[in-house]
């Protein structure tokens, strides 16, 4: 398990007989540009369908906090994120919105999507 899973946490999902949807937005994700060293500023939507656990919310703001020094590309934090919480949480579904700041006069939206073989949405 790698340092960052460590940091996050989760509680037992008390209505697991229910489908539900859990949004979770976080404006002030911040990780560096692996090229420029500049700061890359995000806003990271973590929507997910819980099934046995759902993510502790202040676990996963230091989870978050934790790439702020990292030099790492878009693609790659947005897929991170998804396999880190997908291996914490094993939910249902997961999707994670990585909207990240105008740089260069270019926006990027990154999108990555988990579902469990054995569920049908």
């Amino acid at each position: 398990m790698n340092d960052k899973i460590k940091l996050l946490e989760v509680f037992d999902n008390l209505y697991q007989k229910r489908n539900y949807t859990i949004v979770h937005t976080a404006p002030e994700f911040t990780s560096v540009c692996p090229k420029t060293g500049q700061p890359d500023f995000a806003t990271i939507i973590v929507k997910y369908i819980p099934d046995a656990v759902c993510i502790e919310l202040k676990s996963l703001k230091i989870y978050f906090n934790s790439f702020r020094n990292d030099g790492i590309y878009f693609e790659s934090v947005t897929n991170k994120i998804l396999e880190d919480l997908v291996e914490v949480s094993k939910p249902r579904y997961m999707q994670i919105t990585a909207n990240f700041n105008v740089r260069g006069g270019i926006s990027s939206v990154i999108n990555a999507e988990y579902k469990n073989e054995n569920f049908i949405i």
